[in-house]
Formats: C-alpha cells, sequence, structure tokens
C-alpha cells in the first residue's frame, strides 16, 4: 500500500472520528450547530469554487450554494426566475431583457447590479480565464471570436442600460438560450474582490458570494464549510444554516460515516459490492434514480495508432458486452448506452440514434469485432497493449476490470490497468498524457447541446482529442435553425457522425445511489434527474 493510499484512508478515518465526535456533542453549542448542520458527502476534494472555472461534479455541488445567476433552477431541473425577476425576449428571438430584483447584495453586502452581469460573462468568455463552459454563451455577439482571442471582452453583446436591466444580444436565435442559464458558469461573481485578489479571491478569508450561502472553511482532504449567506435576496427562506462538505473518496467509508450518523446524505454512488445489503438496510433512505449523464472511456487521438485506424476503435467498442456489464457487473440501475448522448435526453428525442450494431446478438458482435480488429493490424498472436486508466473506486474498478477481461477474451488484446485519484486522472486527461482513459460527462440541463459540445474540435473539455470539420459544421448551422424539427434533425446528423467515427468507447448510463436521512426534508431527489442539487430547498427535522 502505498503513502498516498495510507494518507487517504488516515483523513477519511479523521473525517469520520471527527464528525461523529461532533455529533455526540462535546458542549451544548456544539450539539446545537450539528443539529444546524446538513452534512454532505461530495465524493471528492474540490478543484475550485470560482464559476467561471467550475467543471467537475464536487465543485457543481458547492458552487450552487454559494452563487446564483439570472435565472434559477428547482428539482426537476426547470428554469425559474433567479436574481432576474422576469425577462422579455424581441420578436427576432435575438434580444433578451433581464429585470433584476430590486436590492440584490453580495454576502459582503455590497449591491449587485446589471454592471456586476456584464463583468461576470466577459470573464468567463475571456481566454485569461480559461473557463471550460466558455461555450455556453457561443450565441451571444462577439463571444466566439473574444474566446478565439481576436476581439476583447469588452465587445461582448452584453450590456446594462441601468442597474436593474441586463441585455443580452445574440447572433442567432438559440432554443436552449434560456437553459443554460441554470449553468453556474454564467453566476455573477464580485468584480471588485477579484480585481483586489486575483485568483486568491476564492480563500475563504477574501471570498464574496452571490447564492444562498457563502464560504466559511476550508481544510484540503478534510472539509469545506459553508454558512447562511443574510444578505441573499431569499435569505428568509433558507432555513439551514450551515453546509458541511466532506470529500470521502471511498463509498465505503461513506457508508460508515452515514450508518454513524454522522452523514446526511451521501455522494452519487454507494458501495457497488454492498448495493443489495444497502437497498434491505436503508429500504426508504436508499434513492436510485436514472441519472443523465453518460459513462465512457477516452481514445488519445494525439497517438496515432487510435487516430489513423477508426477499425480498431470500432473493434475495441463493439468487444464490451454492455448489458452483461450494467445487469451482471454493476448490477445498481446502470443502462447500457451505444451514442454519445444518453436515450433520455430531452425526453428521448434522440434514443435512436445509435450505433449501427447496438441490436445485434452477442455472437454476431463478437465476430464483427474480431475481423476489424483484425483488418486493423491485430491478433492474438500480434496483440494491442493498452494501457487503461480510471478512477480509484470501487464502481469504476468493476467497469475496468470488466473492460479488459472481455477485451482479453474477445480479442485477445494486453491491459495493463492503472487506477488514479481523480485529480490526477484529470491532469492526464488535461495533458493528453494517456492511452485510454475514463470520463464522463453530466447534463447541465435538459438539452442535446449538454452533449454535443464536448466532441467539437478543440473544446477544453474534449479529452479524446476528436476532430471532424464536418461535425462542428453541422453543430454551427443547428445552432442558428429557428425551427425546431430542422434543427432536431441537424443533430441527429451530427451524433451519428460522432458515433460513427468512434470518439470514445460510450458504456452506460448511471444511476444515483444515495442514502438521505430522514430527518433532510423537502429533497425531491427522485425528480432530479440532473443531480444539480442547492441546500436551500432543504429543511432539517431534528
Amino acid at each position: 500500500m502505498n503513502n498516498g493510499r495510507i494518507l487517504s484512508i488516515f483523513l477519511a478515518i479523521y473525517v469520520v472520528v471527527t464528525s461523529v465526535f461532533f455529533e455526540s456533542g462535546c458542549s451544548n453549542h456544539e450539539e446545537s450547530q450539528a443539529k444546524d448542520t446538513l452534512r454532505v458527502d461530495i465524493g471528492n476534494e474540490i478543484t475550485t469554487v470560482d464559476p467561471a472555472r467550475t467543471e467537475v461534479a464536487p465543485d457543481f455541488r458547492v458552487v450552487n450554494d454559494l452563487f446564483a445567476g439570472l435565472l434559477d433552477f428547482d428539482q426537476s431541473n426547470r428554469p425559474i426566475p433567479g436574481l432576474a425577476s422576469s425577462f422579455e425576449i424581441s420578436h427576432d428571438g435575438k434580444t433578451y431583457i433581464f429585470h433584476l430584483r430590486h436590492g440584490l447584495k453580495f454576502s459582503d453586502g455590497s449591491p449587485i447590479t446589471a454592471t456586476d452581469f456584464v463583468y461576470s460573462w466577459q470573464r468567463l468568455v475571456d481566454p485569461k480565464t480559461a473557463g471550460a463552459y466558455g461555450f455556453l454563451l457561443n450565441g451571444v455577439v462577439n463571444a466566439e471570436a473574444i474566446m478565439k482571442g481576436t476581439m476583447s471582452a469588452k465587445s461582448l453583446g452584453v450590456s446594462a442600460p441601468d442597474p436593474y436591466t441586463f441585455v443580452v444580444e445574440l447572433v442567432h436565435p438559440m432554443n436552449e438560450f434560456l437553459t443554460y442559464l441554470t449553468a453556474p458558469a454564467v453566476d455573477v461573481v464580485p468584480e471588485k474582490t477579484i480585481e483586489k485578489y486575483g485568483d486568491t479571491w476564492i480563500d475563504p478569508k477574501n471570498i464574496v458570494t452571490s447564492g444562498a450561502y457563502t464560504l466559511t472553511d476550508h481544510v484540503m482532504n478534510g472539509y469545506i464549510l459553508a454558512t447562511k449567506n443574510p444578505n441573499f435576496y431569499a435569505a428568509n427562506t433558507v432555513t439551514i444554516n450551515r453546509v458541511k462538505y466532506f470529500p470521502l473518496t471511498d463509498t465505503n467509508v461513506s457508508l460508515n460515516t452515514y450508518r454513524a450518523g454522522a452523514l446526511d446524505t451521501t455522494w452519487q454512488n454507494v458501495p457497488i459490492d454492498k448495493f443489495a445489503m444497502i437497498k434491505k438496510e436503508f429500504s426508504t433512505q436508499l434513492h436510485v434514480t436514472t441519472w443523465e449523464k453518460t459513462i465512457f472511456f477516452n481514445f488519445n487521438m494525439h497517438l496515432n495508432k487510435y487516430a489513423n485506424n477508426l477499425k480498431l476503435r470500432q473493434a475495441l467498442s463493439m468487444a464490451i458486452d454492455r448489458k452483461t456489464l450494467v445487469d451482471s457487473v454493476l448490477k445498481s440501475g446502470q443502462k447500457p448506452i451505444y451514442s454519445i448522448v444518453t436515450p433520455t435526453i430531452e425526453n428521448g428525442k434522440y434514443a435512436m440514434v445509435e450505433y449501427d450494431w447496438a441490436n445485434l446478438d452477442n455472437e454476431k458482435r463478437i465476430r464483427m469485432a474480431q475481423q476489424l480488429y483484425k483488418e486493423a493490424g491485430y491478433s492474438k498472436n500480434n496483440p494491442l497493449k493498452i494501457t487503461l486508466e480510471y478512477r480509484n473506486n470501487d464502481l469504476d474498478k468493476k467497469t475496468a476490470l470488466a473492460m479488459a477481461s472481455m477485451w482479453q477474451s474477445v480479442l485477445g488484446v494486453q491491459v495493463n490497468l492503472e487506477n488514479l485519484e481523480y485529480k490526477s486522472l484529470l491532469q492526464s486527461l488535461y495533458k493528453g498524457d494517456f492511452d485510454i482513459a475514463e470520463g464522463n460527462w453530466g447534463a447541465d440541463y435538459n438539452s442535446v447541446t449538454t452533449y454535443t459540445p464536448l466532441y467539437r474540435c478543440n473544446n477544453g473539455n474534449n479529452h479524446s482529442f476528436y476532430c471532424n470539420s464536418k461535425y462542428d459544421n453541422i453543430l454551427e448551422a443547428a445552432s442558428s435553425m429557428a425551427n425546431l424539427d430542422a434543427q432536431e434533425a441537424l443533430y441527429k446528423d451530427a451524433i451519428k457522425i460522432a458515433n460513427d467515427d468512434y470518439a470514445t468507447i460510450q458504456l452506460y448510463e448511471p444511476s444515483h445511489q444515495r442514502l438521505v436521512n430522514p430527518r433532510v426534508k423537502g429533497y425531491q431527489i427522485d425528480n432530479n434527474y440532473l443531480d444539480n442539487v442547492q441546500s436551500k430547498w432543504f429543511t432539517l427535522a431534528n
């Protein structure tokens, strides 16, 4: 066992012990605080709480509590009024006028005005910010030129004619634009604080927030503490005073912490080997819900063996028996997928756009995979050698082991498995320093465009480094198409191109498997297919 693993276990045990200690009550004050503190497992240490730079699920869980935008979202992931109480759209669909609530304040008491939104959106698209979600504003006038570095961020098509009015000019109508505005990347941030502190503006001692909570403390690999923001416009509806987030990477530690009464909600998975037992033990507390997300593995298209060998990519994808993977290996509510998008996005509009072999029986699928592997230049006597990287948790380990076994038995591929801490895996993906590596993408809103940008050339989240100009051109045409039926047809064409190119190895649509303590009230978890969560929804019954 390496030192890093020992340290991780020690820290996890420390979290459990200290949490239980405080829950048991070493003083009346601490016991009172525990009763008024929502304790949340977020699965991993966060990478940032800067909305413009947020990319991964643990970050989103915290940032959704700390910051707010023009629009909010409800527990069914539908856009609702947020810091803007209302909006208007021009007849040509290219101008949006948002009317801010009066009396809005940041957590330090300074006013939030339309000018703050101008700054926040300009900052998001500024290349110096390196915001991975800048693409959300692609349809705004001059946004793409700004992100390419050919225009100043000040030229973005947004304006503040008065403190309460924020105007957005689009290049073309965008049917999905309002759904984009529920993402944290477009939340409002404090210009003065950022200009004063630079990258350290998000430190607890410096941070100024716009949402229901503000950041109070952050112990790396220990916990994050947020406290209620009294200046939040709807503070009188926020009943929980503190939220404590724990980055418990080990689902077994998370389960034991929950059992000890020191967690109110676990993260997005329970220990897969114990799923049946947990379902029986916590029949009313375990919630299993389809998760609008894809789990896949990235080919590194910087490597010639993948970039120049479509037949190899297809063979490796076809050799994976997805149904066996989810039904016999994972066995906790996952569903096989055969496309870069899920069959559930936009209520199933794109469910029929999938690999053309998706419904082949196993024998035919295997024969076809073996023939493609041979035509790609490999055989059992001349095997492909793969290093497969995945996150170090029990679910992903089972997935990787199953893939390696299927590749070896069907094709004779030699696989070296490497399990990595989440941050290390992300670094490998960003640097392109991998062979084949695990990826995942959770929907941020209920639109097919939550998935399709992932495969655009030079997209910051395109970790397979796939690039097909035909795909990009179709997406560009679709984004400006006002006719919904014509737009849908174009998106289907684009999806088919990426599917046929085998940009990634798509495996399954996961499920939420979350334990929720009965004292947490108001959580409509079974309707939340995106798993975008805000603590302000809940109350605690003690």
